[in-house]
């Protein structure tokens, strides 16, 4: 097989496939797919062995995980430059991390891949109190609200694929000045099957996900039977799951038999966005069901998703308040089961953004946004992020 091929044993696409393009011509997102099987990995099975082992040491108390990048990365935001500025971020916060805790960090960008997202509606408003089809990332189709410009074009992946080589290679670029243990890694959800399967590829302990280090598994294509948790269980990648609020201990266990059925040290990441709110009595129940299990997962609180607000304009923000308890009570109930609280999943931006809001959520409801960039979700500005990573090194 070269070094090109798809690996023989990639599922194949099942009808639960959530959360995919209603891609207008089958036949040409086969030709996209038939050329992404012919290019080469954009990650290396090497570098994807020293991220697990890392990850291994991390889930076994050893250290921790900042994981933290863009909601939704653009495609004229994947140059060099802007790819420079984010990893310049995310070594800043981890050096601080590091500072705070006293242990090693390793960390995972949402970086040189993330250009799709899931979306709970088809459609969204759109500036004139119209409706159009949702965002679902530069990968499917542009951010303009132009109803024309939202047809799901699969020449996009072509466009990802090239975008996420020039980031990985900034990427790269800022490995020669650091020690190996300080890299940062490539990681984003694996979501759009006709862009996964094709790089996947064939290594020498099984097959890999070509497309990043490290890949998730959202909360709404976590089902057992779906094809993006077929993906994840046939991959040597470490890999992540999503877990919300609605999450039971059976459907925990469930995943910890699938994906990690050989208990591999930095094999499963548990991603917790329960929300500040649910957090203290959906979490302990699903904390302890594993812990019995046997399981070595790696337990990370995301405490941006379930902490989602809108304003009265329409738009959506976060309170930083929010974020901050949602990661104390996620350490408390680690703590109080005898468990590792291994890290936190963000999203921020190195940009002077007002997207997220400083304080408690009550003051969320009327805020004014002035500078709101993202192209989907609330991201921290630089100030708020650093100082929900001293938070979080506090606990620790």
């Amino acid at each position: 097989m070269t070094a090109g091929a798809l690996s023989s044993t990639v599922p194949t696409t099942p009808a639960t496939a959530a959360q995919q393009p209603d891609w207008p011509d089958a036949g040409h997102v086969r030709a996209i797919r038939a050329i992404l099987r012919e290019r080469p990995p954009l990650v290396a099975e090497g570098e994807i062995r020293a991220l697990r082992d890392a990850l291994g040491r991390a889930a076994a108390g050893g250290g921790i995980v900042l994981q933290a990048g863009d909601c939704a990365e653009l495609f004229d935001e994947s140059g060099p430059g802007p790819a420079a500025r984010k990893i310049g971020q995310l070594s800043e916060a981890s050096a601080a991390l590091r500072a705070a805790s006293g242990l090693p960090v390793t960390t995972l960008g949402r970086i040189a891949g993330q250009y799709a997202k899931p979306r709970s509606a088809p459609f969204e408003q759109g500036p004139d109190g119209g409706t159009l089809p949702s965002y679902r990332g530069d990968a499917v189709h542009g951010a303009a609200p132009d109803p024309g410009l939202r047809v799901p074009d699969p020449r996009r992946l072509l466009t990802a694929y090239g975008c996420a080589a020039s980031t990985l290679a900034e990427l790269r670029r800022s490995w020669a000045t650091v020690e190996p243990a300080e890299r940062v890694y490539a990681s984003h959800e694996l979501l759009l099957l006709d862009y996964e399967q094709p790089l996947v590829r064939d290594g020498e302990q099984g097959p890999y996900a070509g497309s990043a280090h490290f890949g998730w598994i959202g909360e709404r294509t976590r089902g057992h039977d779906g094809a993006h948790l077929a993906l994840a269980a046939s991959i040597s990648n470490p890999v992540g799951v999503k877990l919300g609020p609605g999450v039971t201990p059976g459907e925990a266990v469930a995943l910890c038999r699938r994906l990690d059925p050989d208990r591999v040290p930095g094999r499963l990441t548990f991603i917790v966005r329960m929300g500040s709110a649910r957090i203290a009595t959906a979490l302990p129940p699903v904390v302890a069901a594993v812990a019995r299990h046997g399981s070595r997962a790696l337990w990370i609180s995301d405490p941006m998703h379930g902490n989602t607000i809108r304003t009265r304009a329409g738009h959506k923000t976060r309170a930083t308040d929010a974020i901050a308890a949602e990661i104390t009570e996620f350490t408390r109930v680690l703590r109080t089961h005898g468990q590792w609280p291994g890290g936190i999943h963000l999203e921020l931006t190195p940009d002077d953004v007002t997207e997220c809001v400083t304080g408690p959520a009550t003051g969320a409801w009327d805020a004014r946004l002035p500078s709101y960039r993202s192209a989907c979700d609330p991201r921290l500005n630089p100030e708020q992020a650093a100082a929900i990573v001293r938070h979080f090194g506090a606990l620790l």
